[in-house]
């Protein structure tokens, strides 16, 4: 029996992965819905977050509803979306998710008391679920096709579409659930989303460093010799002289950061250095591209 090739064992293995860490990412973001936000009436955003209104009306499933609201966005992504891998990640993920509510509901403890308790971790499951979600390479539904597709035909930006179709779901909360759960959804989502970002671009925890010197080869020597980075030299102009002039740029962990701004500072006093951080480095000396 031929043995698969490198590569697309390569590729199975990436697609084994990305649907285990949409699986753990889906039914984080699921157990973040039954632990903090539906016991407390605090409506997450997009279409969830209309499955928990009617959960509040109508004591409705909350995972039922959100499966069944994303069904017509499917079709619609199949009829007039792209890419047929997505789509797939997408509904996987969506499933998972809301199967995951209603299965983990009768499981978990309802965590209530401190609105700081669970405005804070119930921001920061659901965007560690939804983070690990995307960065396998799926969504989970509702207003992430909207948006895709109004992107796609209207040119209107993802962003203000996910604002305003999550905003109007809010103002809409506010008869069924009243103003206090509303304004500590929006405290949610925002952390939320900052947690998403960090889940998706990293930590930060490398800077990069663009240095223009007189002194170029020096500074590229003693990063090469005392830092133990490699680096990349440009070749940039002066805007006002219209001489050209080498440009270094290197990135460091965060902990090489003083020692190569020593470094500059002993070769070259009057060196000009930009640092900026780095959310994910990948490559030799760092993390992995493949990972």
């Amino acid at each position: 029996m031929p043995l698969m090739p490198a590569s697309r064992r390569g590729r199975t293995l990436r697609a084994v992965q990305d649907y285990l860490l949409i699986t753990a990412g889906a039914l984080i973001a699921a157990a973040g819905v039954d632990l903090f936000l539906t016991p407390n009436k605090v409506v997450s955003a997009g279409v969830t977050g209309l499955a928990m209104l009617a959960h509040f009306l109508w004591k409705w499933p909350v995972g039922a509803v959100a499966l069944l609201l994303n069904v017509p966005l499917f079709l619609a992504a199949i009829r007039w979306g792209g890419g047929l891998r997505l789509l797939v990640k997408t509904l996987y993920a969506t499933t998972v998710m809301s199967l995951g509510i209603d299965a983990l509901q009768p499981l978990l403890p309802a965590i209530q008391g401190d609105p700081l308790i669970y405005t804070l971790f119930g921001g920061l499951v659901d965007g560690l679920g939804i983070g690990l979600v995307l960065r396998a390479g799926g969504t989970t539904g509702g207003t992430d096709i909207l948006a895709q597709l109004v992107y796609r035909y209207r040119r209107v930006s993802f962003g203000t579409v996910f604002l305003l179709s999550n905003t109007l779901i809010l103002l809409v909360a506010i008869p069924v659930v009243g103003l206090v759960p509303v304004l500590y959804a929006l405290i949610v989502n925002y952390i939320s989303s900052r947690v998403l970002d960090t889940v998706q671009e990293g930590l930060g925890y490398a800077r990069a460093v663009t240095i223009i010197s007189e002194k170029p080869e020096d500074v590229r020597q003693a990063i090469l010799d005392q830092i133990g980075r490699g680096l990349t030299v440009l070749q940039g102009w002066g805007g006002f002289s219209r001489e050209p002039r080498p440009v270094l740029y290197v990135v460091v962990s965060r902990s090489q950061i003083s020692a190569l701004k020593r470094l500059i500072a002993d070769i070259d006093p009057d060196a000009f250095v930009v640092v900026s951080e780095a959310h994910e480095v990948l490559g030799e000396g760092f993390r992995p591209v493949a990972d």
